[in-house]
């Protein structure tokens, strides 16, 4: 009986371990140079982590695109899954395609490895041509073809390549998050490769954030035709002000196929041109929130959100601290709003707060919470109160303004110098000072008086100093240009002094502005892209961070400097709409002397 067991559980291992089919296939071993290779990983079951072999040494690598069938031939149901990817030669030789990988129950399963010879090229003639891009079809499926009809259609496939952009909400509110998807859509007959200059878009009157996407195609309806669809990227966006703002297209180039004539039999022939996709213009009306309604404190939060404050302590000695917490947490435009300050008494001394984010950006929208922690430091002893606090938002939900209070807090001292008498004698003593200031005024030590008769001028001192000035010139010219030619002859000590001079010449009108939040930011990013013109002779301002990024590359600027860069701009773009404390466009002004100083020293 046990060896029945033993040899039952021996066979089910072995049929089990036999239901995973992970192969990898190409449809011949031998390629010409100018032939493309449809490799095909196909598997029985929908397995995780596809792990692909390296492939970029050898071939120029389109896809992946992925397929899922399920099917039902003869009462005997099946499911395939199979990732396509389309090759082509870089040059001749015997090369291995190795194991590619996948997980499924635990277990790690590996394809065979592939040998294939690249010879050199051959003619191609264009009926063959034509041959070779219906064997390529990423939609081909064998089990369809079983019963098929010469040369019939089995689907309405759409011609052409193109990209859509959609726009969860042309007409949102001022903060009402938006969702922007990227979708190219081409003929799944077709090839696209060699991808370059790609556009992204600047999103001017937005705060935005930009997600790369990274899946195979798939299979999409668009308009009643079948496509091969790939998601570009994503982006969440939050518009700043009302009106009518322009979302920029996204654009690439990339080498396309495209039907040039058609056949006897009506299908196209395709032939491979260099071509620039656009998405287009997208207009995104903007409306105003409501002025009916509005409450005096509200500062532009926008979504759905708990307000709370809490204190770490109530009762304390004097001279200790205490922390205040006030949390906004929710859903909604949490770095585009300030907090609510508290109001507390002149006894209680107050701190500036420490600013804390703790927010993530989903494409539903960001969510998380903010923070500002205030230290408070009691004097005196006594019953504090600290206000009720309110704090106001526009509900999209509901469509109304909503306001949270947070209730009084009291603060308890129990030791220290009593608050009332100490006030008396600086308020006694303040009288004193003004009333002695207004009965005594100091006597006038210095005159305004004149000689009635004017001296002569020869032999006057004026004209003995003027005699003997050349003599103690000559000296002090003597030691000024020893100094110059030692200032001269220190070349790294000149180029940092430069630096310093030209960066503070570049940013003089954000310097005026800094009291001003929009105008100083403003300048501060005119200024950046002003001194990489007359550095490079390049307009930059309207080239992408992409291609800023690129020509200082180019030019041997460090990673560092490039990426401060990069942020400082982004970062004035950001804070012309959102808070900002004189203390931020200080540090911001202070970034943007270092980086230009770096900027003259490695483009020198």
């Amino acid at each position: 009986m046990k060896k029945l067991v033993a040899l039952f559980l021996i066979f089910y291992s072995i049929s089990a371990g036999a239901q995973v089919k992970f192969e990898a296939s190409t449809e011949k071993n031998s390629y010409a140079l100018n032939e493309n290779i449809e490799l095909v990983f196909s598997m029985n079951v929908d397995a995780d982590n596809f792990v692909l072999p390296q492939l970029l040494d050898n071939f120029k690598v389109q896809g992946p695109f992925m397929f899922v069938q399920n099917y039902n031939i003869n009462g005997r149901r099946g499911f395939e899954k199979s990732y396509k990817y389309y090759l082509t030669p870089k040059k001749q030789g015997e090369f291995t395609i190795k194991e590619a990988q996948i997980e499924f129950g635990g277990k790690v399963y590996k394809t065979n490895a592939l040998r294939i010879k690249i010879t050199k090229a051959v003619p191609i003639p264009k009926n063959q041509n034509n041959q070779n891009n219906s064997q390529y079809d990423p939609f081909d499926d064998p089990f369809f073809h079983q019963n098929e009809q010469p040369r019939q259609a089995r689907t309405d496939f759409g011609e052409g390549s193109f990209i859509v952009v959609e726009v969860s909400n042309k007409n949102p509110f001022v903060n009402e998050p938006i969702n922007v998807v990227y979708k190219l859509y081409f003929d799944p007959r077709i090839q696209i490769g060699n991808i370059t200059n790609i556009k992204k878009p600047k999103y001017n009157g937005f705060w935005s954030q930009f997600f790369d996407a990274n899946r195979p195609a798939v299979e999409a309806q668009y308009k009643g035709k079948t496509y091969a669809m790939a998601i570009l990227g994503t982006a969440i966006l939050y518009p700043l002000e009302a009106g009518t703002k322009p979302i920029e297209p996204f654009s690439f180039e990339a080498q396309v196929q495209v039907a040039t004539s058609r056949d006897v039999f009506g299908d196209p022939i395709y032939s491979v041109v260099q071509k620039r996709l656009s998405s287009g213009i997208q207009n995104i009306t903007i409306k105003p929130l409501p002025e009916s309604g509005k409450p005096a404190d509200f500062t532009g939060a926008v979504g759905n959100f708990d307000f709370k404050v809490t204190p770490t302590k109530i009762t304390l000695k004097g001279g200790e601290s205490l922390k205040l917490n006030v949390v906004i947490a929710g859903n909604g435009n949490l770095k585009l709003f300030s907090l609510p300050k508290p109001e507390v008494p002149v006894a209680l001394e107050m701190y500036e707060p420490q600013h804390q984010e703790n927010v993530q950006t989903p494409l539903s929208g960001m969510t998380g919470a903010i923070s500002d922690n205030y230290t408070i430091v009691p004097q005196y002893k006594g019953n504090y109160p600290i206000k009720a606090m309110r704090f106001s938002y526009f509900d999209l939900k509901s469509k109304t303004y909503k306001t949270l209070v947070a209730p009084q807090i009291n603060i308890n001292v129990l030791d220290g110098p009593d608050f009332a008498s100490v006030s008396k004698i600086i308020k006694e003593k303040t009288q004193d000072k003004v009333a002695v200031n207004k009965v005594f005024a100091s006597i006038k030590l210095k005159t305004t008086l004149s000689e009635i008769n004017n001296e002569i001028f020869l032999g006057s001192n004026l004209f003995f100093s003027l005699l003997f000035l050349p003599f103690i010139c000559i000296p002090a010219i003597v030691l000024v240009k020893k100094q110059k030619d030692k200032n001269d002859a220190d070349l790294v000590g000149n180029r940092i002094k430069n630096s310093n001079r030209l960066a503070k010449k570049y940013l003089s009108e954000a310097r005026k502005q800094i009291t001003n939040k929009e105008p100083f930011y403003i300048a501060l990013e005119k200024a950046m892209h002003n001194f990489l013109k007359a550095k490079l002779n390049i307009e930059t301002f309207d080239l992408s961070k992409e291609k800023i990024s690129e020509i200082l590359v180019q030019q041997s600027v460090t990673q560092e400097t490039i990426s401060d860069f990069i942020n400082l701009t982004e970062n004035c773009e950001i804070a012309r709409y959102a808070p900002a404390t004189n203390a931020s466009m200080q540090q911001d002004f202070n970034k943007a002397l270092e980086i230009i100083s770096s900027l003259e020293k490695q483009l020198s």
